[in-house]
C-alpha cells in the first residue's frame, strides 16, 4: 500500500496535504517527503504572516514580552503538531496474515485531537473503529489504528471528511477485509465558545461498510454493544 493511496482530499484543501508536499510528490514521485530544513522554511514564512495577522488586529505583539516569539510558536505548533498530517507521511502501516480470524477488531475510545476548518477551533473527542478481516486477509498491528486517526486527525476539516478519511484508510490498509466500522463522536469548540455558545452539545458521526452495512444486522449491533462496553 502506497500511503499517498489513502488521501481524501485534494491536495492543498486544508483536509489534504499541503500544497508543498504535493508539489514535491509531482516531480519526486509519490512518496516524496518534506525535509527538515524544507518544514522550517514554511515555519519561517508562516511566522511572519502570521505576524501581519496579529499587526491587522491591532496587537502590538513585538513589543508585548508574552507575545513576541508568538507568530514563531503557532506556525512552528501548526507544522510539527496541529496540522502534522499535512506536511509528514503517515507512518509505516505493519500488517500480519489474519491466520483465519474471523471475528471482530475492534478499538474504541483512540483520543481524536483536530480542528474545524471553518474556525481553526479545536475538535476533541474519541473514536471508535472496527474491522472484520477476510480469510486470506491482514491485521494491523494494534497501535496502527492509532496512527491512522491521528494522521488525518491532525489537519483541519469537518468531521464528517474526517469520518470518511478514517474508515477509507482502514479499509485500504486491511487488505482482505469483510467490514469497516468507524464512529467519531466529539465536541466543537466553534460551537463551544462563539456563534450559538453551547456547551454540552455533542457531534457523532459514523461511516459502515461490508458487514457493517445491516442497520439491523448483528455485526453492526455487535460494534455498538463493544462500544457501550468501554465507557
Amino acid at each position: 500500500m502506497r500511503y499517498h493511496e489513502l488521501e481524501v482530499a485534494p491536495p492543498g484543501h486544508a483536509d489534504g496535504i499541503s500544497t508543498y508536499l504535493a508539489k514535491k510528490r509531482s516531480t519526486h514521485g509519490a512518496d516524496a517527503s518534506l525535509t527538515e530544513q524544507e518544514l522550517s522554511a514554511i515555519v519561517e514564512r508562516a511566522a511572519i504572516s502570521f505576524g501581519e495577522f496579529l499587526t491587522a488586529l491591532g496587537v502590538d505583539w513585538k513589543s508585548d514580552p508574552n507575545s513576541a516569539d508568538t507568530p514563531k510558536r503557532v506556525a512552528t505548533a501548526y507544522v510539527f503538531d496541529l496540522w502534522k498530517g499535512r506536511y509528514q507521511p503517515m507512518a509505516q502501516i505493519t500488517t500480519f496474515p489474519a491466520d483465519n480470524y474471523r471475528g471482530h477488531i475492534f478499538e474504541g475510545g483512540i483520543a481524536l485531537n483536530s480542528m474545524c476548518s471553518h474556525h481553526h477551533q479545536a475538535i476533541v473527542g474519541h473514536v471508535h473503529v472496527a474491522y472484520v478481516p477476510g480469510a486470506n486477509g491482514r491485521v494491523l498491528g494494534l497501535s496502527k489504528l492509532n496512527r491512522i486517526v491521528e494522521h488525518f486527525g491532525r489537519r483541519a476539516l469537518i468531521q464528517e471528511r474526517l469520518t470518511v478519511s478514517i474508515h477509507n484508510g482502514i479499509d485500504k490498509v486491511c487488505e482482505g477485509n469483510e467490514g469497516v466500522a468507524v464512529l467519531v463522536d466529539a465536541v466543537h469548540n466553534c460551537v463551544r465558545c462563539r456563534g450559538v455558545r453551547h456547551h454540552d452539545s455533542r457531534m457523532k458521526t459514523h461511516m459502515f461498510s461490508g458487514l457493517f452495512s445491516d442497520p439491523a444486522g448483528p455485526a453492526r449491533a455487535e460494534f455498538y454493544e463493544l462500544i457501550r462496553g468501554i465507557k
